[in-house]
């Protein structure tokens, strides 16, 4: 969002640094004598910098100045990417045949951009062989390694171990 600055008359200041429109700084002058120069170029004296002593001001085109951050706004959005994150959820005992079509709805996920959490849940007596979940984990790595590679290593969190892939391109880029 674009931060609102004082211009010309809206700055209370008795005196300010003033910096003119070749960006050369002219020193600590009285704000009068400061939007007269303003004036005199028909451009705005725009307060860069509140919080200095005594206050920056600048004189600048500030329509222009206001319409180039919003551009340059506009460009970041557009050059963002948002990062999904779908989750698998697996169990210490899944056949074979089952992490299969696991592996598969993983491998949509990954060719689509996604990041996949997977996650094995231990019930019960299963917390006493999570070895069982991380061999589980490794075996779903192989199955999908020509489309993914492991982004956060198998680690326990609570009663269910977990693991995060990402797409091979965004590894690449890393």
């Amino acid at each position: 969002m674009i931060k609102e600055l004082q211009i010309n008359e809206a700055i209370r200041d008795k005196e300010v640094r003033l910096i003119d429109d070749q960006g050369n700084q002219i020193g600590v002058v009285a704000l009068n004598h400061a939007l007269d120069l303003a004036f005199e170029k028909k451009l705005d004296l725009v307060k860069i910098a509140p919080q200095a002593k005594p206050p920056v001001c600048r004189i600048m085109d500030y329509g222009k100045y206001r319409y180039e951050l919003i551009k340059k706004e506009k460009d970041s959005k557009k050059k963002q990417r948002v990062i999904n994150i779908k989750e698998v959820r697996l169990s210490p005992s899944i056949e074979i045949h089952d992490l299969e079509t696991k592996a598969k709805h993983a491998k949509k996920f990954l060719q689509n951009g996604d990041r996949v959490k997977v996650s094995v849940r231990f019930r019960g007596r299963e917390m006493g062989h999570t070895n069982i979940g991380r061999e589980v984990l490794d075996t779903f790595t192989e199955m999908i390694s020509e489309f993914g590679t492991v982004d956060k290593r198998p680690k326990m969190e609570g009663r269910s171990m977990v693991m995060f892939l990402a797409p091979l391109k965004d590894a690449e880029e890393n």
